[in-house]
């Protein structure tokens, strides 16, 4: 080993010893930064430190997976086999898990071991860093990992509960089963502010349509999730609330003026700062009034720079959404689009596409920022700064002193019956009943004749099983989520022999007919079941608008969610076992928006 190839052994050898000795203290340095972070930076490459800005899909469900077609899938985006070679090849700051395209999930074990598979690679790195690991596990519709873990209530399903507390907590409880394997990172909790019905990608995903209501609860589910050790990421910045466009397929467009942006979208946003969040995402959405360019805010210098890090004067880590949605892609190309990304002050790159080819675009992508540093577009000081934030958010979450999960205590944590139990406390606190004209509710138990049909195979025998628990017989007729008129009338048959028909809506709202969305179906078979005569109880499983779509249905709940706990909440209320104590987190509109069928706030309950 040569004398200068010694020293920089020496001096990397040391900043990792200070690094691995004491980074778990937060605020060792208040007045400035850590001199331990940042002997760490001055010993990483450029190529290193550009890497640690993005965190990656992967396909496989181990770290070192040899299963043909993930591994075929890998080298189409990476060249490379698995998450531990993409690691050696490339170092990148972190990696993001999906239960399908790619499928990552099998069960919390699997998860736990594939987690630290992925730290120990990264911590035998030459400069050990260890890796964010990040999901989606929003609750509610918007789940990555399945049962034996506990499924929390939605958004939109706590608001309805009102109780801060119960966000609180099941944030917490997420926060430590994600924890307990392996996954550091929560990009939740949505501060979205839902006040179009017509939205298509938030909906439930929101608390709501009120500000005050919405910066509440994500105040509290981020220290919830905080407080488990868990990073949670406040989302979509500037505010996805009112379009009308999917930006996973779009570019939606946000006509709010400035006045309007402040009053409905930003009160979130300022209350999770204000709180001390420490990692906000981007949307891939256009909004004139605060950008005349027309930039998507990821892209857009005055929304995340002027306005978040300026005015709102927040110093956490900034990350985009998805890279792969379309609502990014389509003004830039996408070798431009981290360049640009950080131009405007982002500091985490998620998830880069493949090409039209099919080829992984990360490589090109990396390559594009290094480039930009080497003639002078970016400066490597602005690289630092982002690589610095990151470092630091890994330093507060402990992951230096120790990035592993505990794959002996997975089985006392994940889905643990106390976690269960306070999961179900809540969503016995979110059914709705919005509608009970014909005073059917609540219903005896006793053999009656049910059918149960409508959206969802798995949703509608769970309320069947319910039904068949409390002494009915229940015959299921799934009918899809755009029933045509075949379906429609086996189901309008099978309604002539029950004595009840349960009916399952999932957007019935979303009448469009073109591709992409579901049609007229739902809406017509609600209102064929009506035309029979017999009682229908109208039960919707995710957006509480559909009612506006079949006005004569009589009885109608919302639950929000078609989670297991929200069908059994829905059950008991059906049957007067818990009172229907949820208000709704929004208005319901008329389907002509000529006004107001439900104010925000309304909610029936049986007076007992």
């Amino acid at each position: 080993m040569t004398r200068s190839r010694a020293r920089r052994f020496l001096a990397w050898l040391t900043a990792a010893t200070l690094v691995l000795s004491g980074l778990a203290v937060p605020g060792a340095h208040a007045g400035g930064k850590d001199p331990r972070l940042l002997r760490l930076l001055r010993s990483m490459t450029l190529e290193e430190k550009a890497a640690q800005l993005f965190v990656l899909q992967v396909y496989g469900k181990s770290a070192d997976t040899a299963d043909p077609a993930d591994v075929a899938a890998n080298r189409r985006l990476y060249g490379v086999d698995n998450a531990a070679q993409v690691v050696a090849r490339y170092r990148p700051g972190g990696f993001i898990y999906y239960a399908a395209s790619p499928a990552n999930v099998t069960s919390p074990r699997q998860l736990a071991a594939f987690s630290n598979g992925i730290q120990r690679a990264a911590m035998a790195q030459r400069v050990p860093v260890p890796a964010t690991i990040a999901t989606d596990q929003e609750g509610g519709i918007v789940a990555r990992v399945p049962p034996p873990a506990t499924q929390s209530p939605g958004a939109m399903a706590l608001a309805a509960g009102r109780r801060t507390g119960d966000a609180r907590a099941l944030a917490r409880i997420t926060g430590r089963e994600l924890r307990a394997i392996g996954i550091n990172q929560d990009y939740a909790p949505d501060a979205d502010v839902n006040v179009n019905p017509a939205n298509p990608v938030i909906g439930v995903r929101s608390f709501g349509s009120d500000p005050g209501l919405v910066s509440d609860m994500v105040v509290a589910q981020v220290a919830g999730y905080r407080s488990a050790g868990v990073t949670p990421t406040v989302k979509h910045f500037p505010g996805h609330g009112d379009t009308t466009t999917d930006s996973h397929i779009g570019v939606p467009r946000i006509g709010h003026t400035r006045e309007e942006w402040e009053r409905l979208d930003l009160p979130p946003f300022r209350a999770a700062i204000a709180r001390g969040a420490d990692s906000i995402m981007t949307a891939h959405i256009i909004v004139p009034a605060l950008d005349a360019s027309e930039d998507p805010a990821t892209l857009s210098r005055p929304i995340l720079t002027g306005i978040l890090r300026e005015r709102l004067g927040y110093r956490g880590v900034v990350v985009t959404d998805a890279l792969d949605m379309q609502g990014v892609r389509t003004k830039y190309g996408d070798e431009r689009i981290p360049v640009l990304a950080l131009k405007a002050g982002v500091d985490v790159l998620l998830k880069p596409p493949a090409d039209a080819s099919g080829a992984g675009v990360f490589p090109r992508q990396l390559a594009a920022v290094v480039n930009a540093v080497r003639t002078g577009e970016l400066t490597e000081r602005r690289i630092d700064a982002s690589v610095y934030r990151i470092l630091e958010l890994k330093q507060r979450r402990g992951l230096f002193r120790d990035p592993y999960a505990d794959e002996g205590r997975i089985d006392r944590i994940v889905g643990a019956p106390a976690h269960l139990a306070a999961a179900q406390r809540a969503a016995d606190r979110t059914t709705t009943l919005v509608r009970n004209d014909a005073g059917l509710l609540p219903l005896a138990p006793g053999p009656r004749n049910v059918l149960v049909t409508g959206w969802g195979a798995a949703t509608t025998a769970a309320l069947a099983g319910e039904f068949g628990a409390r002494g009915a017989a229940a015959t299921v007729r799934e009918t899809g989520l755009s029933p045509g008129r075949d379906r429609i009338d086996g189901a309008v048959a099978a309604a002539r022999d029950a004595d009840l028909v349960v009916a399952v809506t999932n957007r019935a709202w979303d009448v469009k007919e073109e591709s992409g969305h579901n049609g007229p179906g739902q809406m017509n078979l609600v209102r064929a079941l009506v035309a029979t005569g017999k009682p229908v109880v109208v039960i919707a499983a995710r957006d509480p608008y559909d009612i506006a779509y079949f006005p004569e249905a009589r009885t109608y709940l919302a639950t929000y969610s078609y989670t297991a706990e929200a069908l059994r909440s829905a059950a008991r209320a059906l049957f007067g076992e818990i009172e229907p104590a949820g208000r709704l987190p929004v208005a319901i509109p008329a389907r002509d928006q000529s006004g107001t069928l439900y104010p925000f706030g309304h909610g029936l309950g049986y007076g007992g």
